[in-house]
């Protein structure tokens, strides 16, 4: 499968220095990444990315070293984390939402020789909270509790004692030759790890998922054919950097089609209001809430948003109102949802252009090339269309395993390579694929399985709710009950009432929540998932 003609394939690249150097030589010209005032074309791009390699070679990154980032999406994290991978080191993306000591433990677990990290962000001290959470030890790097840490650079002009600033950590690589560079870049093999993805934890104890040059440029360039996506798009990115949805389908697939990257590091709708206006977006994946959003701002029609004509979402709930509305008030030629997972290199199924509204709403497409899909019972065999299960992978896309524990790895991916999602699905005729929950989210209603996502969704066609979140809770006749987190859509005064009757109306008597209660907003993790754990805690 091939879209634009121009394009290379990850057979060409091998590695994602060789990408980005194709890129730079390709694309030369055209505007890479727009950053307020400045405008960086793929050339220019190139050659930073090349100076960050420099830099991280003076300062002794070996191949297959670690090399972790905490900081928001912006230009320096771009040329940060591709110079560190150009320079064989394996990127370790940190959450923007970590505290302190949850970034210290994957620094810690992970390795991590260098550190890129962010001064100030949304009024937290990135740098204090981080010393605070390391305490002391026996490092002799900045950090002493991080003793494999050697070097951390602030992404900015200012730094304190034993940090770097970034300019002078750049310039400490004026002593490396381009020719020493591009060495160390063609040293990499494609096999080798590329990035270690830690999971969002929401579960547990985040995980480190290995991740190899050559799976995250086969399944990008498939991301970016399915997609559509094309020389001269601007691409506004909302979706966190440090998660796949971020980096893999916003700054590799753009430097493999030439796109324009347009970094947002934090989502406030009203900016990216003006930003699709004033440089003329034309692709804003993102999760439904993004759109939905947009679509309900009372100062929408100020905004030209005519640009927009490619939207990615995914997520268990994607109404068909909301694709609807998409195509119908914003004039969006191409909606799409998609799944995946970190330890399936970010993409399992996809769907189509020119698939029906109903197909993209109610699923998240068919399994994408080089992999395969199936829906399997507890026993682990496998169940027919329209039968929810277990899903699982088997492709080029799953994961090496995760970093330094073979046990999780082991209870992951079965012998035979197939891997556990933990995620509930269904498949129709066609081979398109629901996810209707995640395993452990499932409650149990006087002896029915009830599935959060399946009774959010129907809530969701309610013209009053804008955004809803379902647990289960404990109830001494039937054991538990669904119970549900709404948010009201501006002006309305709908009631819990008001709502458990349209649901009687609407789903079996087992799925109606039995309990309502309204929230301004839901909490989500940076990956857009409803965080129910702390509903929970509720």
């Amino acid at each position: 499968m091939r879209g634009d003609a121009e394009c290379g394939t990850w057979e060409t690249w091998r590695t994602i220095p060789g990408l980005v150097r194709w890129a730079a030589h390709r694309y030369a010209d055209v505007e890479a990444v727009v950053q307020g005032r400045t405008r960086v074309p793929y050339g220019d791009l190139g050659a930073r990315v090349e100076r960050s390699a420099a830099a991280c070679l003076a300062h002794g990154v070996r191949p297959g070293d670690r090399v972790a980032i905490w900081a928001p999406n912006s230009l320096d994290w771009v040329v940060a984390a591709l110079g560190a991978v150009s320079a064989g080191a394996v990127l370790v993306p940190l959450n923007t939402r970590f505290k302190g000591a949850e970034a210290a433990d994957v620094l810690r677990r992970s390795g991590a020789r260098l550190l890129f990290v962010t001064g100030t962000f949304l009024g937290t001290s990135y740098v204090a909270s981080l010393r605070r959470a390391a305490g002391t030890g026996p490092g002799q790097g900045p950090l002493g509790g991080l003793p494999a840490l050697e070097t951390a650079v602030v992404l900015s002009e200012d730094a304190p004692v034993g940090f770097h600033t970034w300019k002078d950590f750049l310039a400490g690589g004026e002593g490396v030759g381009p020719r020493e560079v591009r060495d160390r870049a063609a040293l990499i093999d494609p096999s080798w790890p590329s990035d270690i993805v830690f999971t969002s934890g929401t579960t547990g104890r985040p995980k480190g998922a290995v991740i190899t040059h050559a799976q995250t440029l086969r399944a990008y360039e498939i991301w970016a054919d399915l997609a559509g996506l094309r020389r001269g798009d601007r691409y506004l990115v909302v979706n966190p950097f440090f998660h796949t949805f971020g980096y893999k389908a916003g700054v590799i697939a753009c430097l493999m089609r030439g796109a324009t990257m347009i970094p947002q590091p934090v989502f406030n709708v009203d900016t990216v209001l003006a930003n699709v206006a004033k440089e003329r977006v034309s692709v804003l994946p993102g999760p439904p809430t993004l759109h939905q959003s947009l679509l309900d701002h009372p100062s929408r029609a100020a905004h030209d948003l005519s640009s927009l004509r490619l939207v990615v979402t995914g997520a268990a709930v994607v109404p068909l109102r909301l694709v609807e509305r998409l195509r119908g008030e914003l004039g969006v030629g191409t909606v799409l949802t998609a799944y995946g997972l970190s330890e399936a290199s970010g993409i399992v199924t996809m769907c189509r252009r020119g698939d029906e509204p109903s197909v993209i709403a109610s699923t998240s497409g068919r399994a994408i090339p080089g992999t395969r899909v199936r829906v399997v019972d507890a026993a682990g065999a496998p169940l027919g269309p329209g039968v929810p299960g277990e899903v699982m992978v088997r492709g080029f896309n799953v994961m090496r395993g995760y970093h330094e524990d073979e046990a999780a790895t082991a209870r992951a991916v079965t012998e035979d390579g197939w891997l556990r999602t933990g995620d509930v699905g269904v498949l129709d005729e066609s081979g398109n694929l629901r996810i209707t929950d995640r395993i452990k989210d499932m409650f149990i209603v006087g002896g029915f399985n009830a599935y959060p996502a399946e009774i959010e969704q129907t809530l969701g066609l309610h013209p009053d709710v804008a955004d809803v979140a379902v647990i289960g809770v404990p109830d001494a006749r039937l054991g538990e009950v669904g119970k549900a987190f709404v948010v009201r859509r501006p002006g309305s005064r709908l009631t819990a009432d008001d709502l458990i009757a349209w649901s009687r109306r609407e789903m079996a008597n087992y799925k109606v929540p039995r309990g309502v209660e309204f929230v301004a907003r839901l909490p989500r993790n940076a990956g857009g998932k409803v965080v129910k754990g702390e509903l929970r805690g509720r």
